[in-house]
């Protein structure tokens, strides 16, 4: 009979816990900013997500959007994890929809003016951030 109830009692908080860790996860809030569009597309900024790494660069959620076809059908949107290194003016794609990129390197924005706009916004409002 003892034995009984110490696999009752094992089985109850066995599934309590399996319980508790299939709720559902509580995501973050976004603050999507947009940024002016350009002839390369829309870009916005998640400024929920902006961080600084390790490095002392910021690390920013980004989703980017190409012009539409010539046929004027919507293309799909990418979003990006990027790391800014603000002082340099460069930016690296450290994951591309979920995928990671290790090792990514760095580039500048290259005359893009929708990269130099999402440094220029993300550098502005990071700098506040400690290092």
């Amino acid at each position: 009979m003892h034995r009984w109830i110490s696999y009752l009692g094992r089985l109850g908080l066995s599934l309590a816990l399996l319980l508790l860790l299939a709720l559902p996860a509580q995501a973050g809030s976004v603050d999507w900013r947009e940024l002016p569009a350009t002839e390369e597309g829309k870009q916005w900024w998640d400024a929920g997500s902006l961080r600084r790494t390790r490095d002392g660069n910021l690390s920013v959620l980004s989703r980017y959007l190409p012009p539409p076809e010539e046929e004027g059908r919507p293309r799909l949107g990418d979003l990006y994890v990027m790391e800014l290194d603000c002082g340099q003016k460069l930016y690296r794609d450290t994951a591309v929809n979920g995928v990671p990129r290790f090792k990514a390197d760095w580039q500048p924005a290259g005359g893009d003016q929708l990269l130099d706009a999402m440094i220029d916004a993300v550098c502005a409002a990071g700098s506040d951030l400690p290092a």
